[in-house]
């Protein structure tokens, strides 16, 4: 398959009004990529918008507000995307959300937001516009796992559940993709520094105590800049590469749950045992 041409039609970004959705729109800026950026973020959406246009005045870019755990309206979004933009090169499935507890900490209610947000919007948004994909020669789609997609640690069962489903969906769509043009690429951020743990909902059962010494444990190892990571990811999709790990908090655990599958777990207790003991 050809290097991608990132100019030769329009890129859609969901989550792109923060983190790596913004800096992934940016990047497919300075690239030629005209844009449609989907957030639920109104004013953050509109800001990335005008800093777009300021600095890239000839790229078109659209933008759509959508709280994607509502299927409903990522359906309408889906279909007024696919009105206005028969010409799609490019879906980044990129929005994410997070949910602190254990499983027994959460209600399912809680548990089925993050699934809905994570990977239904995922597998809706593809499903819908994947027709415009297949008609654009040379198209690509690229979905955002996560260092969680690789391990699951305690207290991240919900994550990690959604994480390890586009990881499986998004492997079984390139092998089925690959005759017919179309790139496919998985991408597993490490850790970058983004608003996923301070915007995280946290589990009823979690004892706000508990949830804070997590957090911040969390939060210390959100040390690459979104920049960075979407450039990596970019990268990666110009050279079509099946999957994409960012940073060495995502090659390390990768190495880690191959070389023990199985029981990986008793490593990361111990790591996080001396992250408690250093705080």
């Amino acid at each position: 398959m050809r290097t991608f041409d990132f100019a030769a039609g329009a890129a859609v970004v969901t989550g792109a009004a923060s983190g790596i959705g913004e800096a992934l729109a940016h990047g497919l800026a300075r690239r030629g990529s005209d844009l449609v950026l989907l957030d639920r973020d109104a004013d953050r959406l509109a800001a990335v918008a005008a800093a777009i246009r300021a600095a890239h005045p000839h790229r078109r870019l659209a933008t759509h507000l959508v709280d994607l755990a509502d299927a409903a309206a990522t359906a309408r979004v889906a279909e007024e995307v696919r009105r206005d933009h028969p010409r799609l090169r490019l879906l980044v499935n990129n929005a994410g959300v997070a949910l602190g507890g254990r499983f027994d900490q959460v209600t399912l209610d809680e548990f089925d937001w993050v699934i809905d947000v994570n990977f239904r919007a995922v597998v809706q948004l593809t499903h819908a516009l994947l027709p415009a994909l297949k008609a654009e020669p040379g198209a690509h789609l690229v979905n955002v796992s996560s260092l969680f997609g690789l391990i699951a640690p305690a207290g991240q069962a919900a994550y990690a559940a959604s994480k390890f489903a586009v990881r499986g969906f998004t492997e079984a769509l390139r092998h089925e993709l690959a005759d017919v043009g179309v790139g496919v690429t998985c991408v597993h951020p490490g850790g970058i520094r983004t608003r996923i743990a301070s915007s995280a909902r946290v589990g009823s059962g979690v004892p706000v105590e508990e949830y804070e010494a997590g957090r911040r444990r969390f939060e210390k190892l959100l040390t690459i800049d979104p920049a960075r990571a979407a450039e990596v990811i970019l990268r990666g999709v110009a050279r079509r590469r099946g999957r994409v790990l960012v940073g060495w908090s995502a090659t390390l655990p990768d190495l880690l749950a191959r070389l023990a599958p199985a029981s990986y777990g008793r490593v990361l207790a111990l790591g996080m045992g001396r992250a408690r003991a250093a705080g």
